[in-house]
């Protein structure tokens, strides 16, 4: 999909049980999408699978979760931790959603990654990423 891309070790992470539905991949490397806040999350085993997230706090700024004591040990987090949303792209543009649900949770000290499910949450798997308003507006949109 990307060509060849250079990759650099500090973004790649092990994924130690996969991702839901991808268990048996556990090597990704996450890919700024220039000129924007997203990201791509390429497998390295795979070249044809990736997912294209986003930092819910870009449009969600009060977005919050307790991270359980669980995963804060299989993920080694002391103090550094990144959030992204996996997100769905809508063939209208301003349907596009960002899965709050379960949270891309990444240690960028260790390199380790998980996609965590989050239980009594008020949180959607498809949240619109942009308001109504936001959409309609010439800025609002990719």
């Amino acid at each position: 999909m990307w060509g060849q891309l250079e990759i650099k070790e500090e973004d790649i992470y092990q994924f130690p049980k996969g991702l839901p539905g991808f268990e048996e991949e556990t090597k990704f490397a996450v890919i700024p999408w220039d000129g924007t806040p997203f990201s791509y999350l390429q497998s390295l085993k795979e070249p044809n699978l990736s997912f294209l997230m986003v930092s819910p706090f870009v449009f969600v700024p009060d977005y919050s979760f307790e991270l359980g004591a669980i995963d804060k040990e299989e993920l080694g987090i002391v103090e550094q931790v990144s959030v992204y949303s996996m997100v769905t792209i809508h063939s209208q543009t301003n349907k596009s959603t960002m899965n709050l649900l379960a949270p891309v949770v990444l240690n960028p000290e260790q390199r380790l990654g998980k996609q965590i499910v989050l239980h009594n949450s008020p949180y959607e798997t498809r949240h619109l990423i942009w308001k109504e308003e936001d959409a309609k507006s010439p800025k609002g949109g990719v």
